[in-house]
């Protein structure tokens, strides 16, 4: 799942948010160093990637990318899911997602010093052009493929990802609708889990 995705299944604990958000950032245990429930964030955050990663409906969203993206395939799914997410917020939140979105903002600058310096480096950038609310919008999806597109020098071709999910964007929207419900109980059960301990 993309950062929008990761942020709300920490269930606004605000610790776990951010161990959530930066495990992308964090190598093997290289995480010992941060407060006990930040690391259980970073935990949670591994749960939910390897439950993703195993799960037949994302599987075949990404199965339909494949021969355009190869291996970016499964990138491009996690950011089309997020746009769902955005885009269909209050079947998922009571918080409206411009309240949501800016609260997370404040937490990251609220902890900065917590924050590896690859998303220190990105953070204004996201907070600038307000990547997690422009997820909702196909404006949005496209900015974010491109600059993907661009970090990779130009080799995924994720640009063009744009229009696959508008070809197929009943599909992906389906097959999102029918993951996320599982991958809400899922983590849900593994962050009481992890917190318990």
């Amino acid at each position: 799942m993309n950062f929008l995705a990761h942020i709300y299944l920490s269930f606004e604990d605000d610790e776990i948010t951010i161990g959530n958000f930066i495990a992308d950032s964090i190598r093997g245990k290289k995480y010992k160093h941060l407060p006990e429930r930040v690391q259980k964030g970073v935990l949670l955050h591994r749960e939910i990637d390897t439950f993703t990663d195993a799960h037949p409906v994302p599987r075949q969203s990404s199965k339909r990318l494949h021969q355009n993206y190869s291996h970016y395939s499964r990138v491009i799914v996690d950011i089309y899911y997020d746009h769902f997410l955005a885009k269909n917020w209050e079947r998922y939140s009571e918080i409206p997602l411009d309240s949501f979105v800016e609260r997370f903002y404040d937490l990251l600058e609220d902890n900065v010093e917590l924050l590896p310096d690859g998303i220190k480096r990105m953070m204004p950038y996201m907070i600038t052009d307000n990547w997690l609310l422009n997820y909702a919008k196909m404006e949005g999806i496209a900015r974010v493929l491109n600059g993907m597109n661009r970090r990779t020098l130009n080799r995924s071709k994720m640009n063009f990802a744009i229009f696959d999910l508008e070809e197929h964007y009943t599909s992906f929207e389906s097959e999102f609708t029918e993951f996320f419900d599982e991958l809400i109980i899922f983590s849900k059960q593994k962050y009481l889990s992890l917190c318990e301990n």
